[in-house]
């Protein structure tokens, strides 16, 4: 059987063994027609992550290389199913001319890194680089930790694991997924992160006539699912290209009609308010799949994907629809992601941590 570039394999059970990493990477050798890797990218469910040494020995011994980096997350994916609730492995290796390059002092505009990294280990500074990022923030399904990322087969101190993805392009997009309910609006009025006025009127106000009937009638709206979209650029087309960023409500308040939001806004930006739906992700999914397939240029080897916790089988009905639908477009793809506690991604000409988002690449050797 001749040998592919990049193949996957997944392993789980009742506990947390080691075994579970090196299965998993013999099965991706065993898919990619290799005896051993250049290099590995592999993920572990939480109950790894108090302690993965060992598991991250068998990965290396069974690669026959010690380039292992990876993190723990929520869960795990690859092409053949995704992983939250048992213990388990996922593995994607990778033959020449792929390589995961440790960081050099300087970064290229068009490099591709890799980047993982627990909660305190995510800066504004280690985002701020010329290079494309793709990852997650390590994470678990209450939040709480422990979190562990590793490269080199060694648990990375300083919280951080990043590489630089060379012998492929690649093509990074991210779906935020959400339906808009009203367009971009002027903020005419903050005070820190209190938004008091949208256009000519209290924020609270415009927030809560843009909301659907059915849901403006509860006994309580549900702000867990409603957030704003701050615009960048034309904002008359900022949406359906996805030029914005999410911004999430902390409180409602009724006393003056202000919405306290995660982020600080400034006066005379643009935010429109939107709220997550199942079917506005689908479609947003599928449109930039198809989008980060036309600047890719020619058929994806392998791809990476990253949907936030919050973003997957749990919102969408005990089902991954942002997979399902990578994997329907395209055939026999290798696929390795986890679920985070945040996704890693450009926009806007920088890399941006996401929320409830899902971040995906497709790599293809060769020219365009």
């Amino acid at each position: 059987m001749p040998s592919r570039i990049a193949a996957t394999g997944l392993s789980h059970g009742a506990r947390p063994h080691a075994d579970h990493a090196a299965r998993a990477v013999e099965r991706a050798l065993a898919a990619a027609g290799l005896s051993v890797a250049r290099a590995v990218l592999l993920f572990l469910t939480p109950h790894y992550a108090r302690h993965p040494e060992a598991a991250l020995r068998a990965a290396a011994r069974a690669a026959g290389c010690l380039q292992v980096i990876g993190a723990t997350g929520a869960g795990i994916l690859n092409e053949e199913e995704w992983l939250l609730d048992a213990p388990g492995a996922a593995a994607m290796v990778f033959d020449a001319p792929i390589a995961l390059t440790p960081p050099m002092a300087t970064f290229g505009d068009d490099d591709v890194v890799l980047s993982l990294c627990v909660p305190t280990g995510l800066s504004a500074a280690w985002l701020d680089v010329p290079a494309i990022r793709i990852g997650a923030v390590s994470g678990d399904l209450f939040g709480q930790g422990p979190f562990t990322v590793w490269s080199g087969s060694r648990i990375a101190e300083n919280g951080r694991a990043e590489a630089r993805i060379d012998g492929a392009r690649g093509s990074i997009q991210a779906s935020q997924g959400v339906r808009a309910l009203t367009s971009p609006i002027e903020v005419a009025e903050v005070h820190g992160f209190d938004l008091l006025r949208l256009g000519n009127y209290p924020a609270l106000n415009v927030l809560v006539k843009s909301l659907p009937i059915g849901v403006r009638e509860m006994d309580r709206i549900p702000l867990h699912l409603i957030m704003g979209g701050v615009t960048f650029g034309d904002p008359a087309t900022a949406i359906k290209e996805g030029r914005y960023r999410l911004n999430h409500i902390v409180a409602a308040n009724l006393n003056n009609q202000s919405i306290t939001l995660s982020r600080p806004l400034n006066r005379g930006e643009r935010l429109f308010w939107a709220m997550r739906d199942t079917l506005a992700a689908e479609r947003d999914m599928r449109v930039s799949i198809e989008q980060a397939h036309d600047r890719l240029g020619a058929e994806p080897d392998f791809a990476l994907l990253f949907p936030c916790m919050g973003r997957g089988p749990h919102f969408y009905g005990n089902t991954d629809r942002d997979l399902e639908l990578l994997k329907a477009r395209f055939s026999g793809l290798p696929v390795l992601g986890m679920y985070g506690n945040g996704e890693i991604g450009p926009l806007d000409g920088g890399n941006h941590l996401y929320q409830y988002s899902t971040v995906f690449g497709l790599f293809a050797t060769g020219s365009a």
